[in-house]
């Protein structure tokens, strides 16, 4: 009866390097306003997924449909859907010889078509969202790593998608820096952005999800609401991987 709302549906994915298969069968489903946490050990899949659903990495199997159409089709206008179903990096991948407002007006203007005015305001909007406005002539070698990924939320926001997926957003950040990033992350889950994240960081994926998948060599090994993977995990190798993080 939630069928209308499937945003993005993903269907026996597979994913090889070499013979090396990284994914295999991967199937789910995400809908309007969902928050899905990505959980599992380091080489389990996670990122490489994530690549998939944003093109970066070719599958070599299966499908991913976003309202419906197959994004793996030649066909597909690949700019056009990174537009809709943008991407938050690891590591900020922010343009050096840019300012920070020029980092978050220039994909609006290449991939939008946004006028530059146009382009101004968002950029302008969606860096006070974030707690950055006061930075918008700063280069980012400026800033600290927090502030940095900050500015990536906000470019990411500025083209205005449908879906963010987050690659460990908060992994290359020093400990004090964390709490500014997930900040913004919670904010933006209240006001009902649909989102997948990568994460490590357990309290948020408990406190804000609306779904959990736990990965493990390539599967979703197990997956559930919240208070079910961290309260009662019915595999072993789900309560092994959590029995590493206290406070969860």
């Amino acid at each position: 009866m939630e069928k209308e709302n499937v945003i993005l549906e993903v269907s026996h994915l597979g994913k090889n390097f070499g013979t090396h298969q990284v994914l295999k069968d991967i199937d789910f489903k995400v809908q309007t306003g969902d928050v899905i946490s990505i959980i599992g050990a380091s080489g389990s899949g996670k990122s490489t997924m994530l690549r998939c659903i944003n093109l970066m990495e070719e599958p070599s199997g299966g499908s991913i449909r976003y309202h419906g159409t197959d994004i793996t089709d030649s066909k597909v206008d690949v700019p056009a859907y990174r537009a809709k179903v943008g991407m938050v990096f690891q590591n900020f991948n922010l343009f050096e010889n840019m300012t920070v407002l020029k980092n978050c007006m220039i994909g609006q203007q290449k991939v939008a078509k946004v006028s530059r005015d146009e382009a101004g305001k968002k950029a302008l909007f969606y860096l006070k969202k974030v707690g950055m406005e006061q930075y918008i002539n700063a280069r980012p070698k400026q800033l600290s790593g927090g502030q940095k990924q900050r500015v990536a939320i906000a470019r990411a926001l500025a083209m205005e998608p449908e879906i963010l997926l987050f690659d460990e957003p908060t992994s290359a950040l020093d400990p004090q820096m964390v709490g500014e990033v997930l900040n913004v992350m919670h904010a933006l889950a209240k006001e009902g952005m649909t989102m997948l994240v990568v994460t490590h960081e357990m309290a948020f994926a408990r406190d804000v999800s609306t779904e959990v998948l736990y990965m493990s060599d390539g599967v979703i090994l197990e997956q559930g609401a919240p208070e079910e993977i961290f309260g009662n995990p019915k595999k072993t190798e789900t309560k092994e991987f959590l029995s590493r993080f206290r406070n969860c």
